[in-house]
């Protein structure tokens, strides 16, 4: 059974936050919720934008992001079709309840000087589609029904990507795991992965090296206001 139920939050790096703030909540109507130095990180602030209770924009600044080269085809896609370094974020299609709503935020985007481009009928889902600052592409979209996966597996797009039709039956409905309730310890850290990008002497050096307790000196539960 798939133990996954939603996105829970999808961070961006930013060189402005303030402005990534003002974009999310002024043009989307997002609500800011925290804003704090990230737990772990030096330097680095961590921001949270309201979808709802369980779902959030995260915004992450420190002083190297503004030092990396934006190159639109490289490192950002620029739009919904571009095409960006493989493993980053190609666009980010946010959902909305349905046609009303969709068309709502159309005009609010649109009331911004934001141009927008749609709705476009993917089949599947109505989408919307829009910039956001530091070139970040951006989408809205409704779906009156889960995805059929029997009418929108194409089978030539399946062979090109190399999938068997044993691989395919596997991919839509993956094997059951038995779970050891959180008692499986740490695979070696020269094992296959992937890995997360480390330095030694990092945090994150030391992190990947502690114990399941250990690593419990890292939590921070509290928040930086006491609130009454």
């Amino acid at each position: 059974m798939n133990k996954l139920t939603g996105l829970h939050h999808l961070a961006v790096c930013t060189s402005d936050v303030k402005a990534q703030i003002e974009f999310f909540t002024d043009v989307l109507g997002m609500e800011l919720v925290a804003l704090y130095w990230m737990h772990g990180v030096a330097n680095s602030f961590h921001g949270f934008l309201r979808m709802n209770d369980e779902s959030c924009i995260a915004l992450v600044q420190n002083p190297q992001i503004a030092e990396v080269p934006v190159e639109v085809g490289t490192t950002h896609a620029g739009n919904p079709g571009g095409p960006c370094a493989r493993g980053t974020m190609q666009h980010l299609a946010l959902r909305v309840d349905n046609e009303a709503e969709l068309m709502a935020m159309r005009d609010r985007i649109r009331s911004r000087e934001v141009p927008v481009i749609g709705p476009i009928d993917h089949g599947f889902c109505k989408s919307i589609y829009f910039a956001g600052p530091e070139n970040l592409a951006l989408e809205l979209s409704y779906s009156n029904e889960p995805i059929n996966s029997e009418a929108w597996i194409d089978p030539e797009v399946m062979a090109l990507a190399g999938i068997s039709t044993e691989e395919l039956a596997r991919y839509k409905a993956p094997a059951a795991y038995v779970d050891q309730a959180g008692a499986l310890p740490q695979p070696d850290l020269d094992g296959p992965g992937p890995h997360m990008t480390w330095n030694e002497g990092s945090g994150l050096a030391a992190a990947l090296r502690m114990t399941d307790a250990e690593i419990r000196v890292m939590d921070h539960t509290e928040p930086p206001v006491k609130v009454a």
